[in-house]
């Protein structure tokens, strides 16, 4: 029978997700506006024109980094 929920950990903080979760899915999800934010997955940089194709495992490190502009 196919996972229906993992677990990741978003900034830090353990989350349950649906299973099967791309990136961007997951960004719609959190209401995390995409034009400003770099995806970090599992220590690894995730291009923003990835982020509809990869894959989001169980017990994934994701870092949310919000650019924030400012002077």
């Amino acid at each position: 029978m196919p996972q229906e929920s993992i677990r990741v950990y978003i900034n830090g903080e353990p989350h349950h997700l649906p299973a099967r979760q791309t990136v961007a899915n997951l960004l719609a999800a959190l209401n995390v506006p995409a034009e400003r934010v770099a995806i970090e997955l599992d220590k690894t940089l995730i291009r923003k024109r990835e982020w509809e194709s990869t894959l989001v495992g169980d017990g994934a490190q994701v870092e949310i980094v919000e650019f924030v502009g400012g002077g």
